[in-house]
């Protein structure tokens, strides 16, 4: 029998369902931290993991999906053209240093743009996630 009470004006079902996991220390050590980061409760936040592996709720939402598509375009773009200065020099041509500098800028800033992104994308699913869950 489930039974329903009220909290914060929301209906919530009441979970009796069990599942059963084990974890070395540092396993567990690792799963707390990362639920204290997510401001959820250790069994809130594999209960969300589970959930998202299951496909019943997405990490990510399609707009955040396609600027990581976007995102990862572009590093591959720039990787690419870094190999392809990688191998100029290995084969002995001159490339000149400002070329070189100019690609590494160009993977830094995209380096920097899709950490910021994914942060921003981790805060917002993890408040999704508490409003969710709660």
């Amino acid at each position: 029998m489930t039974r329903l009470y009220e909290a914060s004006s929301r209906r919530r079902t009441r979970r009796e369902k069990v599942v059963h996991i084990r974890l070395a220390d540092d396993e567990f050590s690792a799963v707390e931290t990362a639920a204290l980061r997510a401001g959820l409760t250790t069994s809130a936040f594999l209960r969300s993991l589970a959930l998202e592996g299951a496909g019943e709720k997405p990490f990510l939402n399609p707009s955040d999906t396609a600027i990581i598509h976007l995102l990862g375009h572009d590093m591959h773009a720039v990787g690419n053209y870094l190999n392809q200065v990688a191998r100029a020099l290995n084969t002995g041509r001159s490339i000149d240093s400002s070329v070189i500098v100019a690609a590494v800028d160009d993977a830094r800033a995209i380096a920097m743009t899709v950490a910021a992104e994914l942060m921003l994308m981790t805060k917002k699913a993890a408040a999704a996630r508490r409003s969710q869950l709660r």
